[in-house]
């Protein structure tokens, strides 16, 4: 069987006229057998008009209004029908092999829930967006090789977590450990489902075979804003709460606070001190509102090994 008849691929879209014509013909010459669903978050600048007229065999799933990523993921993921999803962002555009790479992947690890691909630079496609994403006991979160040259990171290996800018999941897993949470709305949502599956048991991939160019905050519009800030500081004290047990969460208590207290500091000398501030503040809240992920003793083992990784990525991130 083609990989290509194994794979759904769902593309969030948000106001990404710029982008998602392009995303959409270098998909179909890399995958032309694939299932491809667009989900639209209610675009007001005729994105969506856009693929209902220039790619009919498109499915298009249009919601009411915009929702955030990890709604408009989950909802193409639900309506999708093949065993693989890869999910993708509308600003790229993939390289060709990248589908078959994915599969490849995932075809060669029974435990894989997850194979992130490598992301390049549109702009400048001799440097690295991202070669896996990886999350520190600082309670900090990393694309590795973000800006490095493009020939690192060519060795397949296993990551913390897949950048869902550019992924493969196998489906079935989702129905095991949830799907995206949506309480996130955007940011450190692959994070979070990437941690979810290790907790379970399951590994998470780097394939850097499947390349794919980045345009890099195509919505958002800027690598920092007070938007991103903001989401990014709030997901990110529910991403620690949500998935450490109250005993892990002491053992890194000393780290967390390190680095968020270093994360402000940063964030005071950019001038958006208080917007941090604020995001944090509302993740503190989120916390109130939300279920933490059930600690079960068969999983054990799984947090010891996260935990290990946790304290081993501080040196990743520096190194």
């Amino acid at each position: 069987m083609r990989t290509d008849k194994m794979v759904s691929v769902v593309v969030p879209n948000y106001n990404g006229k710029a982008f998602i014509e392009p995303c959409l013909r270098s998909l179909a010459a890399d995958a032309p057998e694939a299932e491809i669903l667009v989900v639209d978050n209610a675009s007001a600048d005729g994105s969506r008009e856009q693929v209902e007229q220039r790619f009919p065999e498109v499915r298009l799933i249009a919601l009411e209004r915009n929702y955030g990523f990890a709604r408009a993921v989950n909802e193409g993921i639900r309506a999708s029908t093949r065993p693989y999803v890869i999910l993708l962002n509308n600003d790229t555009e993939v390289l060709p092999g990248f589908t078959a790479e994915l599969v490849k992947a995932l075809e060669g690890d029974r435990r894989a829930f997850s194979a992130s691909a490598k992301l390049l630079s549109l702009k400048e496609p001799g440097k690295i967006d991202d070669a896996g994403n990886f999350y520190c006991a600082l309670g900090w979160a990393f694309a590795r090789g973000k800006d490095r040259s493009a020939a690192y990171y060519e060795e397949a290996g296993t990551i913390f977590a897949a950048c869902a800018g550019a992924a493969i999941y196998r489906r079935a897993v989702f129905e095991e450990i949830g799907y995206f949470d949506e309480a996130h709305f955007a940011y450190l949502e692959d994070v979070d489902v990437g941690w979810r599956g290790r907790i379970a048991g399951y590994r998470n991939l780097y394939a850097p075979a499947a390349k794919v160019l980045h345009v890099g905050s195509g919505s958002s519009g800027s690598r920092y804003n007070e938007f991103k800030i903001r989401l990014s500081s709030r997901n990110n004290v529910w991403l620690v709460w949500k998935n450490m047990p109250f005993l892990q969460l002491v053992l890194n208590l000393p780290f967390l606070l390190a680095g968020f207290g270093i994360k402000y500091l940063f964030f005071l000398k950019s001038g958006f001190g208080g917007i941090y501030a604020r995001g944090v503040l509302e993740g503190l809240k989120t916390c109130k509102n939300e279920r933490k992920v059930s600690f079960c003793w068969k999983n054990l083992p799984s947090y010891v090994k996260i935990q290990i990784e946790l304290w081993i990525n501080i040196a990743r991130r520096f190194g």
